[in-house]
C-alpha cells in the first residue's frame, strides 16, 4: 500500500491511550458509537460522541465486555442510547452473573449497565449511514465480535489485534484452546482483505495486510508457548492495574498481587507458588522497562491518561441492581 487508507466521511475516529479504547462514531441516519472506554473517562466519551453526532447517539455496540470498552455504557444509556453486545455477553450482563466483564476478577471497575440487544455472527446492523455485518471473533474473550462494512471494506477489529500487538487470552477461564481460537479469528478477518482496519488500541494501521500477517505470527506464538501466553496476559493485566490506580506503593505491590484471582490462576497454570510468580512478574516488568519506581511507587511506563480515584468506586457485577423488565 502506498499509504494509510482514508476514513469514509461518515466515520469519526478518535485515538486514545490506555486505560481507554479508541472511539469510533458512525454518523448518519442512526448515529452509533463503537465501544465507550473506561469508566473513569465516561463523561469525556459521552461529550465527544454527542458533539460528533449532533447531540444524539442511538446505538452503542460493544466489541466485548472488558472495562476499557464498556465503561461509558451507563452514561450513554442515560442519554437514550441502545446498548448492543454479543449474545454471550448480553445474557450474562442481563442476569448479573458475578463474572460479568471480568470486572472483579481483573480488578477493573465497570459502572452498572444493561444490554438492550444481543447480536451474533452474521447479523446485519444499520449503524450510522450503512449496514454492517457482525462477525464473531472469539479468543481474547468468548463473546468478542468484530464489525465489517463490505461496501467500503472497513473492518472494526476491537482487541483481536492492533498494529503492534494481539489481544491476550485468559486460558485459565476460557480453556487451553483459547489461543488457537484467537488465531482462527485472525484468519477469519484476514480472509476479508480489508481496505481499512480500525483497532481498539494504537494508531490507524497503515498497511492492513501486513498488520494481520504480523498478528497471526504473534498469536501463533501464544499457541506454541502456553506458559509464555500466561506471562503475557499477566503483564498486560498488571500494567493496566497500575494505570487505573495511578501506580501502587512498592510495599503494597506483593499484597495487591496475591489478592488477585487472575494471579492465583496464573500460578496454578505455571505450577509455581503465587508468591514466586508475583515476584517474578514485577522483576520481569522492571527489566523490560514496562514499569518503573518513582518516589517508592511502582508505575506503568506506557502512555496513559490519569483516572480520578473516585470513579473506581463502582459495585462489582454481583452487586449490580437487577435489570428492570420492560412493561408489556
Amino acid at each position: 500500500m502506498s499509504g494509510r487508507a482514508e476514513l469514509p466521511s461518515w466515520a469519526h475516529w478518535k485515538s486514545r491511550p490506555f486505560p481507554d479504547a479508541n472511539l469510533l462514531l458512525l454518523s448518519g441516519r442512526r448515529p452509533a458509537l463503537v465501544d465507550t472506554g473506561f469508566v473513569g473517562h465516561a463523561g469525556l466519551t459521552r461529550d465527544w460522541a454527542l458533539a460528533q453526532a449532533g447531540g444524539r447517539i442511538e446505538v452503542v455496540v460493544n466489541t466485548h465486555w472488558h472495562a476499557d470498552h464498556v465503561g461509558g455504557n451507563a452514561a450513554m444509556q442515560e442519554h437514550g442510547a441502545e446498548i448492543m453486545a454479543s449474545s454471550h455477553d448480553a445474557e450474562a450482563v442481563q442476569r448479573r452473573h458475578p463474572g460479568c466483564c471480568l470486572a472483579e476478577y481483573l480488578d477493573q471497575p465497570v459502572a452498572p449497565y444493561s444490554v438492550d440487544r444481543g447480536v451474533g455472527d452474521g447479523d446485519i446492523l444499520l449503524l450510522g449511514e450503512t449496514e454492517w455485518q457482525v462477525i464473531a471473533t472469539p479468543g481474547h474473550t468468548p463473546g468478542h465480535l468484530s464489525l465489517w462494512q463490505p461496501d467500503e471494506q472497513v473492518l472494526v477489529a476491537g482487541d483481536v489485534l492492533s498494529d503492534y500487538d494481539v489481544g491476550w487470552v485468559a486460558s485459565a477461564l476460557d480453556g487451553p484452546d483459547a489461543a488457537t481460537v484467537a488465531v482462527a479469528s485472525i484468519e477469519k478477518l484476514d480472509a476479508l482483505h480489508p481496505r481499512l482496519l480500525l483497532t481498539a488500541h494504537g494508531p490507524l494501521p497503515a498497511d492492513a495486510p501486513a498488520v494481520l500477517a504480523t498478528a497471526h505470527r504473534r498469536a501463533s506464538r501464544l499457541v506454541e508457548d502456553p506458559e509464555g501466553a500466561v506471562w503475557y496476559a499477566a503483564r498486560r493485566i498488571f500494567a493496566y492495574a497500575l494505570m487505573i490506580h495511578g501506580g501502587l506503593p512498592v510495599k503494597e505491590v506483593p499484597g495487591y498481587l496475591l489478592a488477585r484471582a487472575w494471579l492465583a490462576d496464573s500460578a496454578k497454570q505455571l505450577n509455581r507458588s503465587a508468591v514466586d510468580v508475583a515476584a517474578e512478574l514485577v522483576e520481569a516488568m522492571r527489566r523490560s522497562g514496562a514499569v518503573t519506581e518513582q518516589d517508592q511507587t511502582l508505575i506503568a511506563n506506557a502512555r496513559h491518561t490519569p483516572v480520578p480515584s473516585h470513579s473506581l468506586k463502582q459495585p462489582w457485577p454481583r452487586m449490580w441492581p437487577p435489570v428492570k423488565k420492560a412493561a408489556r
